[in-house]
């Protein structure tokens, strides 16, 4: 039998490099800080050494640190290295605590240490990117490149190129054999020739990477095409439509000899999925923590108010489509969970006068931190909807079910880009739906903490809300 390995899982070509030096500062760094203090290191140094190693590769993936990010600001590069460094020194000192290991160590050196490793990580990083610019600049490294397709995905890479000088790219012209009516508008004039033409560079050796930007029904061109191309040296790649790239995440896996290619997929695998779980438990404790006055408050209050009890279990979609039910402190008169469920409207007469500020500051939400705690919720996600909405827009959203790859949350993209509260329109919840798979496709934890301190500041309230 004939291997299918077609594909190659690729990582970032340099990744081991980066690993290496980052791992080297962070060894080298500590005797360093003990000769400047003046101690001698014994076999205790070693461990924390090891561990804080540990923490650091994990956190740097979680962070996806050794990503590929050409065109990326330094300041999110400057983040990446400092969250990784900061979080690893502030646990393993977390764990010599309750381990009762901290009296071992001294201070002074621990903290020499961390900014020692921090100053040349982040060091080296400059003056590689500055001697990247420099290259480039000068004409070195860069690649002549062409465009086979005038089509969205064409466009969109051919204002990559353009806007990105960095990436040391030199676009030569984008071929299509369609009349200049039929191709994409943003690139009439970009068009310079017909495919044959772009062929005719890669033989003659004037084109460095070739991107074959057609879509996926075009199955026998493209085939004609590699086959022509097959007779030249050129780089070839192929630029994903939409139902490869926009969706969740695409990639590579393996059945035995066989590849197959990933569309619809939970951005969750391997340690991702503990590394979720990790900050769910410990946000969540350390938030209810800290709102467990006031949801006693909130709980007397609603009790004095009106008549019913003080939490309202709805049933929901979680992960992958099951039933689980969310708790949120009763806002109502009534307790709607059949299968018609009508939403809040403003002035609706169901809601309780405590109910209607509960809603729209979002306090009603709260008690959600326990089903967080408990497994059934993470708190960033997509919001939950109720079996009976999700029953009705399954069938009008294209893609809607998409959003149950993962757990759903208290807090979430579409929501503090303001598509909360009521859907009166099929066009609202369908932008809530293109939100919430943009952070599917997106998902890291530096996002997770973006979405919680935006909500912070802006997610609460919203105009939609009743």
């Amino acid at each position: 039998m004939v291997s299918q390995n077609f594909f190659t899982s690729k990582s970032y070509s340099y990744s081991f490099l980066y690993r290496l030096i980052d791992l080297s500062i962070l060894f080298l760094s500590l005797p360093l800080a003990a000769y400047l203090y003046g101690i001698s290191l014994d076999q205790e140094y070693l461990v924390a050494v090891l561990i804080i190693s540990v923490f650091f590769l994990y956190l740097s993936e979680s962070f996806e640190l050794y990503r590929s990010r050409r065109t990326d600001r330094f300041s999110r590069i400057f983040f990446r290295v400092g969250a990784s460094t900061c979080i690893a020194f502030l646990v393993a000192a977390a764990l010599a605590f309750l381990l009762k290991e901290s009296e071992y160590f001294s201070r002074v050196t621990i903290v020499l240490w961390f900014f020692l490793t921090l100053f040349f990580s982040i060091f080296w990083r400059v003056v590689q990117l500055q001697c990247m610019k420099a290259y480039r600049k000068s004409g070195r490294f860069i690649k002549k490149v062409a465009i086979i397709g005038a089509t969205d995905s064409a466009v969109n890479l051919f204002k990559e190129v353009k806007n990105n000088n960095e990436l040391g790219y030199e676009l030569v012209g984008v071929y299509d054999d369609r009349s200049l009516d039929r191709v994409h508008q943003d690139l009439n004039e970009e068009v310079i020739g017909r495919v044959e033409d772009a062929v005719q560079l890669a033989r003659d050796g004037h084109i460095d990477i070739l991107f074959i930007a057609l879509p996926l029904q075009a199955e026998k061109r493209i085939a004609d095409i590699l086959l022509l191309l097959g007779d030249t040296t050129v780089d070839v790649h192929y630029l994903p439509n939409f139902f490869v790239s926009n969706l969740i995440r695409s990639r590579v896996e393996h059945v035995g000899a066989v590849d197959t290619l990933s569309v619809y997929e939970s951005p969750y695998l391997g340690p991702k999925k503990w590394l979720k779980r990790t900050e769910d438990i410990i946000g969540s404790l350390i938030i209810l923590s800290v709102i467990a006055i006031p949801l006693l408050l909130i709980a007397l209050t609603i009790k004095a108010t009106s008549p019913g009890p003080v939490l309202f279990k709805q049933r929901r979609y979680g992960l992958k489509g099951e039933e689980i039910l969310v708790w949120k402190f009763r806002s109502m008169h009534v307790m709607e969970n059949n299968e018609k469920v009508i939403q809040a409207t403003k002035n609706d007469a169901r809601i309780t006068p405590l109910g209607a500020f509960l809603r729209r500051s979002s306090l009603d939400e709260f008690p959600q931190f326990f089903n967080v705690l408990r497994g059934d919720m993470s708190i960033v996600g997509p919001r939950p909807h109720a079996v009976a909405h999700n029953e009705e827009y399954r069938r009008k959203v294209q893609f809607y079910m998409l959003r149950h790859k993962v757990k759903p949350g208290v807090t979430g993209w579409a929501q503090i880009n303001g598509w909360r509260g009521e859907t009166d329109t099929l066009e609202k919840m369908e932008k809530r739906v293109e939100f919430d798979l943009q952070y599917i496709k997106s998902w890291s934890l530096w996002f997770d903490f973006k979405i919680i301190l935006l909500t912070i500041f802006k997610g609460f309230f919203g105009k939609n809300v009743y």
